[in-house]
Parts: C-alpha cells; structure tokens; sequence
C-alpha cells in the first residue's frame, strides 16, 4: 500500500494562506480518490476536498471558492491551497488515499489559524 506524508502546515493569520502537500511513497496513478480531510479538536474528521483520477474535484461548503485540490501523478503528489483562512479552518489536516475497499491515511500536519 502507499504511504502518505504530509507537509505545509503551521500558523497563520486569519485571512492569510497555506499549501498543504502530500508526498506518496508510489504511484497514485490508479487510485481512484485522494482527498484532504481534518479533524479539529473535540469534532469528527471531516472531508474538506477530494479529487478523482479523472480530476474530478468535491468540496465540504464551508470551503468552497477558498480551498483548491489538485493532483499531480507524475509528482505522485496531492496538493490543496487554501486561502482567506479563518480561525475555524484550525485543524489537523489529513491526506487520504480512497482505494474503494480500503483507506489510506497520512500522519496528519497541523493548520493553526489565529484570529
């Protein structure tokens, strides 16, 4: 199975921007979805934005026209920029590899946004 790892996360203001990356250990060529999804404290984890091998994208409302993912195979990389951040975005992001019949999931960076 792949392997994910995280990076681009830390503090911010509010208003502000981060990119988040997602490096896979193989090709993610023939996974069918990798998404972002976050957990903050005391909450469920949570979609944020997936995308499908056909570039296909989906987005959680509460980011829709500030968050973008997007997807690079040859790189086998993730990616989601995220910007006019608010306080509420604060959460440990997560990247995600939906094979259909299992889940892969990175260690997780944290988002910290300050008011």
């Amino acid at each position: 199975q792949v392997q994910l790892v995280e990076s681009g996360g830390g503090l911010v203001q509010a208003g502000g921007s981060l990119r988040l990356s997602c490096a896979a250990s193989r090709t993610i060529f023939s996974i069918p979805t990798m998404g972002w999804y976050r957990q903050a404290p005391g909450k469920q984890r949570e979609l944020v934005a997936a995308i499908t091998g056909g570039g296909s994208t989906n987005y959680a409302d509460s980011v829709k026209g500030r968050f973008t993912i997007s997807r690079d195979n040859a790189k086998n990389a993730v990616y989601l920029q995220m910007n006019s951040l608010k306080p509420e975005d604060t959460a440990v992001y997560y990247c995600n590899a939906d094979y259909v019949i299992t889940l892969v999931w990175g260690q997780g960076t944290q988002v910290t946004v300050s008011s």
